[in-house]
């Protein structure tokens, strides 16, 4: 079978073998690959420090029987550094490469907007402010923060790919009956986001308008309001996507249980 070049992402790496790597890739071009890299575990590998997890790599690629096989490797850009000299930042990345390994469940299967997505979100988390440097910089002065603040970097991705996937929550109207007139009062994660009086479930949740006002900016890009959210709907905010994001898996992150959401 012919070779394939690509780029893509890499997800995770598990050991194969004694000298081998296991390989799972987001791509550019065929979505989630799984491949083996020969021999990057010995000292003198040609290209094992270029397929560490968080690295966008361009490969060549022979497909096999069971594993495709990378023959070639070249770095196009770590993202890893930046995050691994700041513990909130590499679980948040870590977080994000393991829901975008969730939610390319096949194999092969093209997924251009969940990579490009991954690779924005790796970006803008590199470039994230210091949680010191991001506390609430008040409705007047948004450029008071420099950069922006890991946690809502990640609940945008999460927001942003769970939308790609067709799981976006319903913020407008509601969930359950399409009203745009009655009040929305509750957030219930079974029926797809929030919910008026009449279609509220038992245990949904009844967040702040504020929060709702953040998740719908997050949604869409809306930095400049996002950043002037006070950290109480940060914290709430983070809450619902994170459940929100668990159950439309029907998958725990596990990641997630490590990131600083406070």
């Amino acid at each position: 079978m012919q070779v394939y070049r690509d780029d893509g992402v890499v997800l995770r790496t598990q050991k194969l073998g004694e000298a081998d790597r296991i390989v799972t890739l987001l791509c550019r071009q065929n979505g989630r690959v799984r491949a083996v890299a020969k021999g990057v575990r010995r000292t003198k590998s040609r290209f094992g420090a270029r397929l560490e997890p968080f690295t966008h790599v361009d490969l060549m690629i022979h497909p096999g029987r069971s594993l495709d096989v990378i023959t070639q490797a070249e770095a196009i850009r770590a993202y890893g550094p930046p995050l691994a000299a700041d513990y909130p930042k590499y679980t948040a990345g870590a977080a994000m490469l393991e829901t975008a390994e969730r939610l390319t469940p096949v194999e092969k299967e093209p997924a251009i907007r969940q990579f490009l997505l991954l690779i924005g979100g790796l970006r803008a988390l590199g470039e994230a402010a210091e949680p010191a440097s991001s506390l609430d910089p008040g409705p007047t002065d948004p450029s008071a923060a420099i950069g922006r603040d890991h946690r809502l970097v990640l609940d945008a991705y999460f927001l942003r790919s769970l939308a790609v996937a067709g799981y976006a929550p319903s913020l407008g109207e509601c969930a359950r009956c399409g009203s745009t007139d009655r009040r929305l009062t509750a957030f219930a994660i079974g029926s797809g986001g929030m919910v008026c009086e009449s279609c509220r479930p038992p245990g949904a949740a009844s967040p702040s308008p504020e929060t709702i006002t953040l998740m719908q900016a997050l949604l869409r890009g809306d930095w400049d309001n996002a950043m002037r959210s006070e950290r109480r709907h940060r914290v709430e905010c983070s809450g619902l996507v994170a459940a929100y994001l668990q159950w439309h898996l029907e998958h725990s992150i596990r990641s997630l249980r490590h990131v600083e959401r406070a």
